[in-house]
């Protein structure tokens, strides 16, 4: 996988002992905390003071940024500020770091670089990207904590992101960028108006801002970088464009140069490629075979240093370990797609939608690395395989080698409505990844049931998943003890019908990828019907919750993105207990929108009711200006699912 730059996924905790009271504090940091805060609301935990960011370029192209911070904690949920993370990897060296604490009774604390300890991700196996990680002490409410470190670096991408925004307020923030004399630079604002810089002197800039508002964060939100505001710069010398951050098709090239002959085939390779394909004539079929031999055989394994967190391993090395990340694998399978007669092309992509600037090319903007796997015409791929319709290459079938629970013809649903860089030889194109349709990502619930004088609910639920709905289900059963495996079905039967108890369960094709998956529940949910006088009421919808609370509370400031399109059935057939008719049933519903629809219809014929109902969600994207619709179909699927038929006690 490549470099993740912005992503800690376990750190050490720190607890420093024998700090004494210092009179270090250097005069910025007194400065920002004499400054007068406005009134905050009572949830902020925190304000930024300064945020500031000191980037000087030698040259040779060594980038040194001094970072300045300030914070002034008012809630206890704000001591986290007074812990500092920094980068660091092998072409980056932190020479020096400090940090500052002003307590309420005055007290003043420093700590130092020789206070803090360097950690790395928990994901790779080996990897020379490290954080150092530095607890500043006296972070209470009330107390102001500051740090301040330098960075040197000879980075591989001539760019800088500064984002400037953050959860708390921000109360003053500068940027300033000083370059060679014969450098230049190109700056992109991101969700924040265009601010011209100050000019202080030959090649030296100053860009500052005060009084930014906080962005809350919401649940299903946009990815933070869609909505915080930042600057995003790049510089190079005048007389030259850099290959990695010039513009996409120069990216596209380096990375092309960067993976020159990483494909080439050893007789190993083409033996076991040949052998895997004997016997099949079904082009599909063949791509097929050759994608379930990487993604299951190959084990993801990250060893990454300095340019291999961009640049993969050779296809042979990877063949022989037996092992790689994300580009290795698909390395892998581009070379042995290739001994089949089938062209494979890298896509560079983010696993969090939306993270990219189409206007600011970068290299930066990539964590992933999937294939473009060119179909040949006689291929027949499924109806919802994830296609890319390219006008020179024609159909490219989109494949994560990485992903071992999303067969080929599904596409991972963080990589689905999302930008890529499209490698192909010696050129970069940024393209749109599809979306795939509802009717890829199915749940199918069939009940049959029977409703008893008492008021108990018995009988069995049979549940198909399709796409998404399956993966999901495969990943949170495949993996546990059978006696776990109960507990969970039970817990995702709760949550279907409340007070149900599962009384048996069964389940198939757990271990079969490219199939749907299905689970078999037996239940029975005590005083589900309820009598009053000759009357007997029950809920017609007996299964789930189609809607969402997410719109509840306070008015959302950001829009709403969902994981996938999805399309949900329930059919439901209750058989009544004797001696009851049907008095009342529910009204049939339907409710269609340009993003979802939802529509329910309830028949009796017989001695038995018989419940049906849809729900389509058609798009991932729920602009701020849709969102009063939503939460109108939320309030209309709740009170459907709040429907009761009413018996009446026969003469």
């Amino acid at each position: 996988m490549l470099i993740k730059l912005c992503r800690l996924l376990s750190l050490l905790v720190i607890v420093l002992t024998g700090v004494t009271a210092v009179a270090g504090t250097p005069d910025w940091l007194r400065d920002a905390a004499r400054v007068p805060l406005p009134s905050y609301s009572d949830d902020t935990d925190a304000v930024v003071l300064l945020d500031e960011r000191v980037v000087t370029v030698a040259p040779s192209g060594e980038v040194h940024s001094t970072y300045r911070k300030a914070y002034k904690i008012l809630r206890p949920g704000g001591r986290t500020n007074g812990t500092l993370y920094a980068y660091l990897d092998s072409q980056t060296d932190i020479p020096s770091l400090k940090g500052w604490s002003i307590t309420t009774t005055g007290e003043e604390y420093e700590v130092k670089k020789g206070d803090a300890i360097t950690t790395g991700y928990s994901e790779e196996l080996y990897s020379d990207t490290r954080y150092v990680v530095l607890r500043i002490p006296g972070a209470q409410p009330g107390s102001v904590v500051g740090y301040e470190y330098q960075q040197l670096e000879r980075p591989f991408v001539l760019q800088a992101l500064w984002p400037f925004q953050d959860e708390i307020p921000v109360r003053h923030a500068r940027f300033v960028l000083e370059l060679p004399p014969t450098w230049s630079y190109a700056a992109t604002w991101r969700n924040h108006e265009t601010v011209s810089p100050q000019k202080n002197g030959d090649n030296h800039w100053i860009w500052e801002l005060n009084s930014i508002d906080p962005i809350l964060s919401e649940k299903e939100m946009p990815t933070w970088r869609a909505v915080a505001g930042q600057l995003e710069i790049s510089y190079a010398p005048k007389d030259s464009a850099s290959q990695s951050s010039g513009s996409w098709a120069q990216i596209g090239r380096w990375y092309s140069q960067t993976t020159k002959d990483r494909r080439d085939l050893t007789p190993a390779m083409r033996d076991k490629a040949r052998a895997i394909v004997k016997g099949i004539d079904d082009p599909m079929e063949k791509i097929s075979a050759l994608a379930s031999y990487v993604q299951h055989d190959i084990r993801y394994v990250a060893i990454e240093i300095g340019i291999g967190g961009y640049q993969p391993h050779p296809a042979q090395d990877v063949f022989t370990s037996g092992y790689g990340d994300c580009k290795d694998k698909a390395t892998l399978l581009s070379a042995m797609l290739r001994e089949a007669g089938v062209n494979a092309y890298y896509l560079l992509i983010n696993d969090r939608r939306d993270y990219l600037t189409a206007d600011f090319p970068s290299l930066l903007a990539f964590d992933h690395v999937i294939l473009a796997i060119q179909l040949p015409d006689a291929a027949s791929p499924e109806p919802f395989s994830p296609i890319l319709h390219h006008e020179k290459l024609g159909r490219l079938l989109l494949f994560d080698p990485t992903d071992s629970s999303t067969p080929i013809g599904f596409l991972p649903t963080s990589l689905q409505a999302s930008q890529a860089l499209l490698v192909t030889d010696g050129e970069g194109e940024l393209v749109a990844t599809p979306l795939s349709p509802p009717s890829a990502n199915r749940l199918l619930r069939v009940g049959t049931l029977s409703l008893e004088k008492d008021g108990t609910l018995k009988g069995t639920i049979e549940e198909i998943s399709f796409g998404a709905y399956a993966t999901v289900l495969r990943e949170s059963l495949r993996n546990l003890p059978a006696k776990q495996r109960q507990t969970v079905l039970q817990s995702m039967l709760t949550d279907m019908i409340d007070g149900a108890v599962l009384t048996g369960a069964s389940t198939s094709t757990l271990n079969k990828f490219e199939a749907s998956m299905t689970v078999k529940y037996e239940l029975i949910a005590p005083a589900y019907g309820q009598r009053a006088g000759n009357l007997f009421l029950f809920r017609s919808c007996v299964l789930g919750h189609k809607g969402s609370s997410v719109l509840e509370g306070k008015p959302r400031k950001q829009s709403l993105v969902f994981s996938y399109a999805s399309s949900e059935s329930d059919k439901i057939d209750i058989s009544l207990p004797d001696g009851y008719a049907i008095d009342e049933m529910p009204k049939n519903v339907k409710y269609d929108y340009p993003f979802a629809a939802y529509r329910s219809e309830t028949k009796a014929s017989s001695h038995e009711l018989n419940y049906v109902r849809t729900y389509e969600r058609k798009d991932v994207r729920i602009p701020l200006a849709k969102l009063g619709d939503l939460k109108n179909l939320y309030a209309d699927i709740a009170d459907d699912e709040r429907g009761y038929t009413i018996l009446r006690a026969s003469e």
